[in-house]
């Protein structure tokens, strides 16, 4: 019998690498452990992240410096592009109770303050139109989610997101109900897992699957994929972020 053919594929395409700097302009906290922020700067014209996954490198220098040596030389973290136009770009943070570099900068930095932006450097791109949708992830995915969520029209499709509690609920634009999995006190993931596990039905046909969040998601989710048949080609499955190593970021 001949192998179905998928209705989409997942195309990698590498992107220029730039540096830019800009400018804190404002700030909105969406839940208590979640704020949006808006950088503006000059230096954002030709910004482009084709991917819904894509990522992008912030810079937290203490001053910003004279070359593009120095910034990278400064504390940097891993995040998904939210939304842009011509001299702005929105990102949103986990803050985590702000004890990281970009959780402190991002919950606590005054208006006015600069940064540096490197990339992103390459995307992943979905060509053709899925059958059917699972997104799954933790805070840290919510960015990627929501952009994946706008490219959902009338398939099937799945939203899964762990949090701590019920506060932490973010409002998200997507075409289906959010499914919410509270951790409460236990460790990050551990609610995504068990409900990665019990999954057993896919969303579909000729599902896309995306599931990010702490590393220890990765195995659970790639089993998930063999349960499902699914090539891993064609889905992504992400470590997003790893407990107690906070230079960790994701392979692209």
């Amino acid at each position: 019998m001949a192998e179905s053919k998928s209705s989409f594929s997942l195309e990698r395409h590498p992107l220029d690498l730039h540096f830019r700097v800009v400018t804190l302009t404002a700030r909105e906290e969406v839940a208590p452990n979640y704020v949006r922020v808006r950088l503006e700067g000059d230096d954002l014209y030709g910004f482009a992240s084709p991917g819904s996954d894509d990522h992008m490198r912030l810079f937290f220098p203490d001053e910003m410096p004279d070359t593009v040596e120095e910034l990278r030389a400064a504390p940097s973290r891993e995040y998904t592009p939210l939304v842009w136009a011509e001299n702005w770009l929105e990102v949103e943070f986990a803050v985590h109770g702000g004890e990281g570099v970009a959780s402190v900068w991002a919950a606590n930095a005054p208006i006015g303050s600069k940064i540096g932006v490197g990339g992103p450097r390459g995307s992943a791109v979905i060509t053709g139109t899925p059958g059917s949708w699972f997104l799954a992830g933790d805070e840290t995915a919510i960015p990627a989610i929501r952009r994946f969520a706008a490219l959902i029209e009338n398939q099937p499709a799945r939203i899964v997101i762990e949090v701590r509690g019920s506060e932490d609920e973010i409002p998200l634009d997507a075409p289906v109900t959010v499914e919410w999995a509270h951790r409460g006190d236990a460790p990050a993931g551990s609610a995504l897992i068990s409900f990665i596990d019990g999954v057993t039905d896919t969303p579909g046909d000729d599902p896309f699957v995306f599931i990010a969040a702490e590393q220890q998601i990765v195995k659970p989710g790639r089993a998930l994929l063999g349960r499902w048949g699914v090539d891993p080609k064609q889905a992504v499955v992400k470590g997003y972020w790893k407990r107690d190593e906070p230079e960790y970021h994701a392979p692209h």
